[in-house]
């Protein structure tokens, strides 16, 4: 686990005159579970300085790359700086740095349900961005689903109960994949409530393109309303109803299809709990933490308590 950078680390003078930046300074950013994120002033405006800890320059540069795309093709996102080199990415140290232009706004967790159809608007414009655009030809496929290999550690999981349910789950997702065809698209991979500034103009930013990949915009849709859709940690249809219905204002999605996303929610959810229990269990074990998993087996439990799904 990378260590994060604190702003006593962090070289004020460098970074000014990478960025041409005058009378800068800076306060740490909540949040962030893999990257350090600094709020900054300087003579000629704000920023967001993220310090990439968990990146190396290879990667780093992908990410920057991929934002950047996004941002010149409409989706309001963060607007990434190249410093006075021309480069978007540079390093302070031995940590690859980017600096980002200042969104004014507010994380708002929950979403109100107001914007949830904004949020599915914006969802159905990504997924409709060109994917052989260039900065996004090279997206990867697929980084939000469990790999073989990923799935093959299940079955080593101290919680024997847990690792049942997540195979259990699993082989629904993957029998109701095996019968339908569908299409892939640019995805965002995690569309929750704290990657959405929410603006002054009751617009929504979306923030982090980390799991920016080509994949099936059904399983986005349903990490979505795992990340939007939920009340006191349940489905609550109303809330998925209203970024569906955003979502249709700009995208179609057939009755097969409207048929075919409770599994699709479930998938998500399977994804979330079985990332949460590695990183929580065994990767970084945290007492605090260590039961956090067993939220979305109530929150699918939920999903099948509202749709009739096959076993």
């Amino acid at each position: 686990m990378a260590s994060y950078t604190t702003a006593d680390q962090i070289d004020l003078a460098t970074v000014a005159d990478r960025y041409a930046l005058e009378g800068t300074r800076l306060t740490p950013l909540p949040g962030g579970a893999a990257n350090s994120s600094f709020h900054l002033w300087s003579a000629g405006g704000e920023y967001v300085l993220t310090i990439l800890d968990n990146h190396d320059l290879s990667s780093a540069r992908r990410l920057a790359v991929h934002t950047q795309a996004v941002f010149g093709l409409g989706i309001r996102t963060t607007e990434i700086l190249p410093s006075v080199d021309g480069d978007l990415v540079t390093k302070l140290g031995d940590r690859p740095v980017i600096l980002k232009r200042w969104i004014a706004g507010e994380v708002l967790d929950p979403l109100p349900v107001s914007l949830l159809p904004v949020a599915g608007r914006t969802l159905a414009h990504i997924h409709q961005l060109e994917p052989h655009t260039p900065g996004l030809n090279d997206v990867p496929r697929g980084t939000r689903r469990l790999s073989d290999e990923q799935e093959a550690v299940i079955s080593q999981f101290v919680d024997e109960e847990f690792g049942s349910w997540l195979a259990e789950q699993l082989k629904r997702v993957h029998v109701a994949e095996a019968n339908r065809e569908h299409a892939k698209s640019i995805v965002h991979g995690d569309l929750f409530a704290d990657n959405i500034i929410v603006t002054g103009d009751g617009e929504i930013a979306v923030l982090d393109w980390e799991t920016v990949s080509l994949d099936d915009p059904l399983l986005d849709l349903g990490m979505a309303i795992v990340g939007l859709g939920q009340e006191s940690g349940l489905l609550a249809p109303e809330r998925m109803d209203a970024l569906v219905a955003g979502y249709r204002e700009v995208a179609i999605l057939d009755e097969t299809e409207l048929g075919a996303l409770p599994v699709q929610i479930i998938s998500a959810a399977v994804i979330i709990a079985y990332h949460r229990y590695l990183r929580h269990n065994i990767r970084f074990p945290n007492p605090d933490k260590n039961k956090i998993h067993l939220e979305m087996v109530e929150f699918v439990n939920s999903v099948e308590e509202n749709f009739p799904l096959p076993a």
